[in-house]
């Protein structure tokens, strides 16, 4: 219910959206920077709370997808060479499964991308070697994400993870390489957690060296088997709140809704671009007038580029208020909502198309302004904490769920 309403106060749409089946998708991109997504789809086990697409790790497999994956770069890069990218970001699955091939993709990309911005990359706690940081570091990762998700075995029993008694001392190893961030992510709202567990993994966090911690609500999509039901969202909106304090305690800010950096540090962030393309099984990208989904079998992705072909995709179309209307959910979340950001992507004002909405916003405490545009309060936070639950529940849970159960569904109705 709310996202329909909230579909209709700010897209002004009254008909649902429609993601249709296409073949060999270009999107349009104006004259400005993009960010590139790769996706590994490989796991050494599969996490039962983990919502992305993945599969087990296999050698044979992986070498037919490393070819597929470098053949869909070099098509899509064809068509847009030269462009300015301003970030890459490798997740997954657990791309370190492929780290003796990342030069070659890495390559592979700057080889079509002027890519001006820097590397980064999802990890996994058992990733975390020497070796592989030294590996990493060589290639030109400047920034790491790693999944801790809590450092007390009864949160992670509910997570489908075992307790990893040596995570403390690997953690601390990052350190001494350098990176311009460290990422470590938690999840609040799990079952057997606590204000006290909750705090301590932050305070744990923080003394491993993380330059920003990003905490994720434990939700439960309906595709996911074995899992428990996460909190109720009294203790969630208790636990969002606290965590706010925690942070402003331990010398950290919030720089999104569900993210805490470092005063002074350089923000890590997979979600937030104007602009991206996706490469990979399930991989997303977002244009100019479009935004499409690639395929979620990896079968169908490997079959199709060794025809040297596209894999299938699933595209919304947008009209201006539609795509405007993205920007706006994705720097909410960001809790700067910037006029000169939006101008330069849109070429209106802000206000030309949203007056109202944010004129009702401000009355309603839930941002404020600046002289740059808008900031959510702290209020405005929860509320778009809320939102956020129903839309990962209207929208991404309906449509992940279509493909992991019809891999190329020939429409999708949200």
């Amino acid at each position: 219910m709310l996202t329909t309403i909230l579909r209709i106060f700010i897209a002004r749409r009254l008909k649902p959206f429609i993601f249709e089946k296409r073949e060999d998708v270009s999107l349009d991109y104006r004259d400005h920077s993009i960010g590139i997504y790769v996706h590994i789809p490989f796991c050494r086990k599969i996490c039962a709370f983990c919502p992305y697409y993945k599969v087990l790790y296999e050698k044979n497999l992986s070498e037919s997808f490393r070819s597929a994956l470098l053949t869909e770069i070099e098509i899509v890069g064809d068509r847009y060479r030269n462009r300015e990218v301003d970030s890459v970001y490798f997740g997954g699955g657990t791309p370190a499964l492929l780290i003796d091939h990342l030069p070659e993709i890495v390559s592979r990309l700057r080889e079509f991308f002027d890519i001006r911005g820097d590397f980064a990359i999802e990890l996994h706690p058992l990733d975390l070697t020497e070796e592989n940081l030294e590996k990493l570091k060589r290639i030109g990762f400047e920034m790491v994400s790693i999944g801790v998700q809590s450092f007390f075995k009864d949160c992670l029993y509910p997570l489908g993870r075992e307790e990893d008694s040596d995570i403390k001392n690997r953690l601390s190893m990052l350190k001494d390489f350098r990176f311009k961030a460290i990422d470590i992510d938690l999840i609040f709202g799990i079952p057997n957690q606590s204000i006290e567990t909750l705090r301590e993994d932050f305070k744990t966090a923080v003394e491993l060296g993380a330059t920003q911690i990003s905490t994720y609500p434990f939700i439960d999509f309906s595709f996911l088997k074995d899992v428990r039901k996460p909190l109720g969202k009294k203790e969630k909106r208790v636990m969002l709140g606290r965590l706010t304090e925690i942070a402003e305690e331990l010398g950290f800010e919030r720089t999104s809704v569900w993210t805490f950096a470092k005063k002074g540090s350089q923000r890590y962030s997979s979600v937030t671009r104007d602009s991206f393309i996706g490469f990979g099984p399930s991989a997303s990208s977002l244009g100019d007038n479009a935004f499409k989904i690639n395929t979620f079998s990896l079968e169908t992705y490997i079959d199709a580029l060794n025809k040297r072909r596209l894999p299938p995709s699933l595209v919304l179309d947008f009209d201006i208020r539609s795509r405007a209307s993205y920007w706006l959910f994705w720097n909410s979340y960001n809790m700067d909502i910037n006029r000169d950001s939006f101008y330069r992507l849109f070429g209106i004002n802000l206000e030309e198309i949203f007056s109202w909405q944010l004129r009702l916003a401000e009355l309603l405490g839930i941002i404020r302004t600046y002289e740059r545009g808008y900031r959510l309060t702290e209020r405005g936070a929860y509320y778009f904490h809320l939102v956020e639950q129903e839309y990962t529940h209207k929208y991404i849970d309906k449509i992940w769920s279509v493909q992991k159960t019809k891999s190329d569904p020939d429409r999708i109705i949200i």
